[in-house]
């Protein structure tokens, strides 16, 4: 994240068209995949602890937070900070939602997209990064705007992250009305067990 945040503040790289870009671009990846090679040899090995459950996912979204956050200084053009903002947010809600949840021991039977919303993230970041230095591409002689496809990603992105959120947040909601209920109810336990025995 330092170094990120180093390239991306910095001007050193400004000389070499695009340099900036695909330095940072090059050193956001690398931090990804790292993090995905680190939690494969763990399961692999079986050697998953707690704290490595708990540092993982935390430090993923502290290095995209990170990303998000200088590229809204780095080119507010193609990131306006309220993205960022509304981003940033979702990815800290719902990782404090799950862990009450789990505190709770509540049963949030709600499948998070993991991978898929990961690889999004990725690619957003990098077409972020890719459009500010070249905001058209010559793809087999056709020119593609960079600036397009970097735009629709981010909104696809702010989409599908605000959308299951609010689907974290109705399942939290639920789940909570349900322990509610069942807590202030004084035939909850007798009820419970005469239906296991049943």
């Amino acid at each position: 994240m330092p170094l990120l945040l180093w390239i991306l503040s910095g001007s050193r790289l400004n000389q070499i068209h695009g340099g900036q870009e695909l330095a940072a671009a090059a050193i956001f990846l690398l931090a990804v995949a790292s993090g995905a090679v680190d939690g494969w040899l763990a399961r692999r090995t079986r050697r998953v602890t707690p704290l490595g459950t708990l540092l993982s996912p935390l430090a993923q979204k502290l290095l995209l937070a990170s990303a998000f956050i200088a590229l809204v200084r780095f080119s507010p053009e193609l990131l306006p900070a309220w993205i960022a903002v509304v981003l940033v947010s979702r990815e800290f809600l719902v990782a404090g939602l799950r862990a009450v949840a789990e505190q709770e021991r509540m049963s949030l039977t709600i499948h998070d997209l993991g991978h898929g919303k990961t690889a999004l993230q990725t690619t957003t970041v990098v077409a972020l990064l890719m459009a500010h230095a070249w905001p058209r591409w010559n793809v087999a002689g056709v020119t593609v705007s960079g600036t397009a496809i970097a735009e629709g990603t981010l909104w696809l992105l702010l989409t599908l992250s605000v959308t299951s959120a609010a689907v974290y947040f109705r399942g939290f909601w639920m789940e909570a009305l349900l322990q509610s209920r069942h807590r202030s109810s004084p035939q909850a336990g007798p009820a419970e067990g005469s239906s296991g025995g049943a």
